[in-house]
């Protein structure tokens, strides 16, 4: 990840602790389901930079003798413990909006006010978001960061025409009945944040590997006549790696297999994009399968 992320999440959570106290103070005080909501959106934003910036922190650690493959598996599970977050914020909110609707109670949104604090939040939430824009592509962590932010211009934006229709019709059921459309559009716009994430802390391959191609490759290399123990899993957000042993009628003693493990290599970093590759050249004579594959392993 590049370094200028880590001022983009210092900039992030500033910007959003100094709108989430203005919101949630005239939340209160327009008696706005909606503002608050956000609010709690904005709250869950400060929580998932903070967890996203000190997982990009761990990340760059060196590999140790406990941990031998540094902290960086800490970015893949900060971007699911943000999805679940996001979740579980937005599952409350929906919940209360459906109470509100059910039974109304309490004064009037003041709709005027929900607007203009509404129309900041647009501001800070979509300025913020766009400075992971060009991150959230290839980074998870990233992209769990970003998704946050833009779920909150999201909310902002329904939050001004939630205002703008109560002024205009002085009918209350309407900020609870968009803060429950702004609900199920944010779990939408997160289902596949949870579902990647969840897959990468399962040890799925990442979905920028072809595992098709990539063993096609493999056995098309000259000199390889089967492979097994073919392993592909991600490392952290950015990172993948890979285990193989490779069966070769190469003859060791002439350099064949130094010569085939280099290609090999190059091939793994440079199509694939698979930074820690392991790989094991074996003979004909030795080429013993995967426990992993044994029809008897539980």
């Amino acid at each position: 990840m590049p370094a200028s992320f880590g001022r983009a999440f210092a900039i992030g959570m500033a910007a959003n602790i100094l709108y989430l106290m203005l919101e949630a103070i005239w939340g209160t005080l327009s008696h706005s389901l909606s503002l608050l909501a956000d609010a709690g959106h904005n709250l869950s934003d400060v929580m998932a930079l903070a967890a996203a910036w000190l997982a990009n922190v761990l990340s760059r650690r060196g590999p140790s003798a406990r941990f031998t493959y540094g902290l960086r598996r800490s970015s893949i599970l900060t971007a699911l413990a943000n999805a679940l977050v996001l979740m579980l914020v937005t599952g409350g909110v929906a919940w209360e909006a459906i109470l509100r609707l059910v039974h109304p109670h309490g004064a009037e949104p003041m709709g005027g006010t929900m607007m203009v604090v509404a129309a900041c939040g647009i501001v800070v939430n979509g300025a913020t978001a766009l400075l992971f824009a060009s991150g959230q592509k290839e980074d998870l962590n990233v992209r769990g960061a970003f998704a946050h932010l833009m779920a909150d211009a999201l909310t902002s934006l329904a939050v001004v025409i939630a205002g703008g229709l109560v002024v205009l019709t002085g009918l209350s059921w309407i900020d609870p009945a968009i803060s429950l459309g702004i609900s199920v559009v944010v779990v939408l716009s997160t289902w596949s944040l949870l579902r990647d994430s969840l897959d990468m802390a399962l040890d799925a391959v990442p979905r920028s590997v072809d595992t098709g191609a990539l063993e096609a490759t493999l056995r098309s290399l000259p000199g390889v006549v089967d492979l097994h123990d073919l392993h592909v899993w991600p490392l952290s957000t950015t990172e993948t790696a890979l285990t193989v042993h490779l069966v070769s009628t190469a003859n060791p003693a002439d350099g064949q297999n130094a010569a085939l493990l280099a290609q090999v290599i190059e091939i793994l970093r440079t199509r694939f994009a698979i930074a820690h590759p392991t790989v094991q050249i074996e003979s004909t004579a030795y080429a013993p399968s995967c426990h992993l594959t044994d029809p008897n392993t539980i």
